[in-house]
C-alpha cells in the first residue's frame, strides 16, 4: 500500500516512446511539473498527450512540445504557447480541440468505465459535422495563419441521436497509457488532496490513467486526511513521488495584472 516512489526519474522509468499520457493541471495550476521534467531528462518521445492545455513555451507541458516529444494533442485551450501554433500550422503536430465541458466529462468517463456518452456541446457545428483539421500538411511554417492549407488528417463526422427533441453528439471516454497530476496533500495510500484551480483538471487526468502518478507537495501517513477532505481516491493512483520544499514552492502563472 505505500506507493511512494523514491524519485521522480524511478515513478517515470517505464514510460515507452509512443505512450499516451493524461496531464493534470489548468493553465499553470497544479501542473506537475517534476515528473514532466523528469520524462523530458529521460528522453521519452512520441507522447500522445490529454490535457486541457499544453503549457506555455518553456513552463508544463510546453518543455516537451518544444523538444518535439508530442506527436499528439487533445484539449481545449492552446491560446499561450507559441510554439505549440507553429508545429501545428507547419504540419508537424496532430491536434485535437474538443470544448473544454466535453473533455472533463470524457476523461471522467473513461475513468469511471463509461465508453462513451452524448452531450449538446458541438451540434451544428464542426465538433460534431467533422472536418477539422487534426494536422495540416507539412510545410508553410513562416505563413502566420492556416487559410488555404492542405489538411492531412481532418476530424470524422460524430454520430447525432436526437432525445426529448434536442440533438445530442456522441463522444467516446478517454482512458491512457499513464497519467501524471500534482496534488497539494497526499497519504502513502494514494489520497489526494488538490488546492483551488488544480483541482479542475487533475482528478479526471487521474481517473483516465491506468497508471497514474501523482506528484504531492506534502506527504502525510495514512489515516492523517479524513474521509472529507479526500478528493481523489487512492484506488486510481499507483506511484506517488514527494517533492522538496523547493520543488514545492515553484509555481508560476501565466499572466501577472497588477493596477497602481
Amino acid at each position: 500500500m505505500n506507493k511512494v516512489y523514491g524519485s521522480a526519474a524511478e515513478a517515470v522509468a517505464d514510460i515507452p516512446d509512443g505512450a499516451s499520457l493524461a496531464v493534470g493541471g489548468f493553465g499553470l495550476s497544479g501542473v506537475p511539473a517534476v515528473l514532466i521534467d523528469a520524462l523530458l531528462a529521460q528522453g521519452t518521445a512520441a507522447l500522445r498527450v490529454v490535457s486541457n492545455n499544453c503549457g506555455v513555451d518553456d513552463r508544463g507541458l510546453g518543455v516537451l512540445l518544444a523538444a518535439g516529444r508530442i506527436t499528439r494533442v487533445t484539449g481545449s485551450y492552446v491560446g499561450e504557447n507559441k510554439e505549440f501554433a507553429r508545429q501545428y500550422l507547419a504540419g508537424e503536430l496532430e491536434v485535437e480541440l474538443t470544448p473544454q465541458g466535453t473533455l472533463a466529462e470524457r476523461l471522467r468517463a473513461g475513468g469511471a468505465g463509461i465508453p462513451a456518452f452524448y452531450t449538446p456541446a458541438g451540434v451544428g457545428t464542426q465538433v460534431a459535422d467533422g472536418g477539422l483539421p487534426w494536422r495540416y500538411a507539412p510545410g508553410g511554417a513562416s505563413r502566420p495563419e492556416a487559410e488555404g492549407r492542405a489538411v492531412a488528417i481532418a476530424s470524422p463526422p460524430k454520430e447525432t441521436r436526437e432525445f426529448h427533441g434536442r440533438s445530442y453528439v456522441l463522444e467516446h471516454g478517454i482512458t491512457t497509457d499513464f497519467a501524471f497530476v500534482r496534488a497539494v496533500r497526499g497519504d502513502r495510500h494514494g489520497n489526494l488532496v488538490f488546492r483551488r484551480a488544480a483541482a479542475n483538471f487533475n482528478p479526471l487526468a487521474a481517473m483516465a490513467g491506468r497508471i497514474t502518478v501523482a506528484e504531492v507537495e506534502h506527504l502525510v501517513e495514512p489515516g492523517e486526511l479524513q474521509p472529507d477532505e479526500v478528493h481523489l481516491p487512492g484506488i486510481y493512483v499507483q506511484r506517488m513521488v514527494e517533492l522538496t520544499p523547493a520543488e514545492a514552492a515553484d509555481k508560476q502563472i501565466e499572466k501577472r495584472t497588477v493596477r497602481i
